[in-house]
C-alpha cells in the first residue's frame, strides 16, 4: 500500500504539472482541480490502509497460517457471533438508497428521512441483541 501511496503522489504531481501547462481549445490551459483532488485523496486513502496494515501486522502474533506444519485444529476456536436472521442489514442498505437518491435529487426532505432511517437501523442493528426479548 505504501508503493501504491507513493506511485499516487507521483502521478498527482504529474497531472498537476501536467494540466496546468497544457492549453487546449475549452480549457484554457488552466488546472484541472477535480482530478488532482482525486488523485491526492486515493494518495491519503492508500496511505491511511498502509499505515494501518503496518501497524495491525507488527502487533499481532505468528497464526496456525503462516505454520509450514499447521493441522486444521490449531486454528479452532470461536470465530464470533453472527446474526444468523436480521432484517436490519436490509433496512440499512434501503435507508442508504433513500438518501443517495435524496442526494442525488437534491431533495433535503429526502436526504433528512433517509438519514434518520439509517441512524434507527444501526441503533437497531447493533442493539438487536443487547436488549430484552420483550423490548423488540
Amino acid at each position: 500500500m505504501y508503493g501504491i501511496a507513493a506511485f499516487l503522489a507521483l502521478m498527482a504531481v504529474i497531472y498537476t504539472f501536467g494540466t496546468g501547462f497544457v492549453a487546449e481549445d475549452g480549457y484554457g490551459g488552466r488546472t484541472e482541480w477535480v482530478g488532482i483532488t482525486a488523485l491526492v485523496l486515493s494518495t491519503a486513502l492508500a496511505l491511511m490502509l498502509g499505515v494501518y496494515l503496518h501497524f495491525t501486522d507488527s502487533r499481532s502474533d505468528v497464526l496456525p497460517e503462516d505454520w509450514e506444519e499447521a493441522e486444521v485444529e490449531d486454528k479452532a476456536g470461536i470465530l464470533g457471533f453472527f446474526s444468523p436472521g436480521s432484517i436490519y442489514p436490509a433496512w440499512m442498505a434501503s435507508a442508504v438508497g433513500v438518501l443517495g437518491l435524496g442526494i442525488a435529487f437534491w431533495h433535503f426532505w429526502l436526504i433528512a428521512m433517509g438519514a434518520i432511517l439509517l441512524i434507527w437501523g444501526t441503533y437497531n442493528l447493533s442493539m438487536q441483541y443487547g436488549l430484552p426479548k420483550e423490548k423488540h
